[in-house]
Order: C-alpha cells, then structure tokens, then sequence
C-alpha cells in the first residue's frame, strides 16, 4: 500500500484483483436481515463514499482468499464471514490453554466441513 491513509474502492480493486461491484456486494446490507454481509470491509464518510485503510484491506484479502481459490468460487458469503469472525477472535484472543485447545477443535471442524465441502463441489463439476 502506498503512504496514503486511506484509499478508494477502485484503488482497491486494482490493488487486490476484485472486481468493484464484488466489494460493494460484500460491504451492503442484506435486504432479508438488514445487517451488513460483512462488517469492518470499508470506512463511510457521511456521503456514503467507501474509503479503504490498512485493516479493511486486509480483511478484503482474506475474504478474497476464502472466497476464491484461483476463479472457481469455493464458499458461502456467510460461511466467509462465520470463517472471518472465527480467526479475528483467534487472533486477538490471550493466550489460555483451554481456549487454544477449543479454537484447535474449531479449526478442526471447519477444516474438515471445508475439505467435504471441497469434494462435493468437485464431484458435482465432474
């Protein structure tokens, strides 16, 4: 990123490769719920332009590298935010054993619905 603090949305989509109306998607409100897709992809300002720091960057990419595995499209946009909000509680969680071990057990489990979501989806292209 360069020295600017904040950057727009087709900065960003240059910089990460995703299409602009894909960002706009995953930063709106879903009409049944009224709640945004994910929360924390943008910054507002008060015209409802969409700015872009360090840490909605990031979160884009990782959105970006659960979403999509090359150009085949692999998950869910709520199973990408339930996968976001799982390693963002992993992340700033202090270290306590019985809290790792739980989280161990987490990743295990969606590892491995992952992994059969994985085959599913490859025996139904085949």
């Amino acid at each position: 990123m360069n020295n600017k603090k904040y950057l727009n949305i087709s900065e960003v989509s240059e910089m990460l490769k995703i299409e602009e109306h894909k960002i706009r998607y995953w930063d709106s409100k879903d009409p049944k719920t009224n709640k945004y897709r994910i929360e924390g992809i943008s910054t507002k300002s008060k015209g409802g332009t969409r700015y872009f720091n360090k840490e909605n960057i990031k979160k884009l990419q990782m959105l970006k590298s659960i979403l999509y595995d090359g150009k085949k499209q692999n998950y869910s946009i709520h199973l990408a935010e339930k996968i976001l909000t799982a390693n963002n509680k992993k992340s700033y969680q202090k270290y306590n054993k019985d809290t790792d071990n739980q989280y161990y057990d987490n990743d295990q489990k969606i590892e491995q619905i992952l992994n059969k979501m994985r085959l599913l989806l490859k025996n139904n292209n085949n």
